[in-house]
């Protein structure tokens, strides 16, 4: 009775391993190199020798504004295979049980504020995410409409944006926590007078530490009739040049911080409902600075043994 977890070197996927040996429950992981999740017939015959009691589906292409915008082909492709494979491929092993990890943006651009799940596909997305978000919102339609024609209870979770240990610092194609972690580490380093963030600094966004997502998605397995989605956050927001702040002070950095409104925004605000969830007996633990503060710590261990994904 195993849980499959996919992506279990990733961010996400190592705070799910992570929460599943805490608390001793049986995991089954693969590499890339060992299954690629984009090989159909590959992940049906892994999945119909192994036949885990769940999949969690937290593999998947990620980045930020610069990579969704530069590689929309990749980010669509990629995550519609791993989603359509890994969803057909259980049921087609009698998998009862399956998670699918989403995003925030599947949520329309000037959805309402907070966003509650059902204002999805009510208006138009976020142009510089629509790929990813196209693919993410095709994942959770298959296991909504899974459950609904097969009785399996398949079901999605949708966390806000995530940091957290074993985050992706590559200076274009990293998410904004762990790229102004790097650069206002570099530029303490350096003694830099000035650090220049994307955009205006306006935009208001939420962030859930992926410790508390693991713990959210495994109070949702251990729910016996789940809703469909789900949305998974903090219920709080703050902008992004105060987010640029808050890691200059976690990070030591005293120099000026400017803002460059050439670059894009992306969405104005994006802070989730999260009333369902809460109604369901979850709610999030870790303080965001103090969150913050151990991300830093891990960036700076992963760099001195040279383990950082850079």
């Amino acid at each position: 009775m195993k849980t499959y977890i996919t992506g279990h070197n990733g961010m996400v996927g190592s705070a799910l391993l992570r929460h599943a040996e805490k608390h001793g429950i049986p995991t089954l992981t693969t590499t890339r190199a060992e299954l690629d999740l984009t090989d159909q017939q590959a992940v049906f015959t892994y999945l119909a020798d192994q036949k885990p009691a769940t999949v969690i589906i937290a593999a998947a292409k990620v980045g930020g504004i610069h990579a969704n915008s530069t590689y929309p082909a990749d980010f669509i492709c990629e995550n519609l295979a791993i989603a359509a494979n890994l969803i057909e491929g259980a049921r087609r092993a009698n998998v009862p049980r399956v998670l699918f990890l989403g995003s925030s943006c599947i949520y329309p651009k000037m959805a309402p504020q907070p966003m509650p799940e059902d204002c999805l596909l009510t208006s138009p997305l976020e142009p510089t995410n629509e790929a990813y978000a196209i693919a993410k919102i095709a994942g959770l339609k298959m296991c909504q409409h899974y459950r609904a024609q097969h009785g399996l209870v398949y079901h999605s979770a949708m966390p806000t944006n995530l940091y957290g240990p074993g985050d992706n610092y590559h200076a274009e194609n990293s998410h904004v926590i762990p790229a102004l972690i790097r650069r206002f580490h570099e530029a303490k380093e350096a003694n830099a007078p000035t650090v220049t963030i994307w955009g205006t600094g306006t935009p208001r966004r939420e962030f859930l530490h992926t410790d508390d997502l693991a713990a959210a998605c495994f109070h949702l397995l251990a729910l016996e009739n789940p809703p469909d989605w789900v949305n998974v956050g903090t219920g709080t927001d703050l902008t992004i040049l105060e987010l640029a702040r808050t890691i200059a002070e976690t990070v030591g950095y005293t120099g000026e911080i400017l803002t460059d409104p050439s670059k894009p925004d992306g969405t104005p605000r994006k802070l989730l409902d999260i009333t369902k969830i809460q109604s369901t007996g979850w709610s999030p633990k870790i303080p965001f600075k103090d969150g913050l503060a151990a991300a830093y710590q891990d960036f700076k261990s992963t760099l001195t043994s040279g383990r950082a994904r850079l």
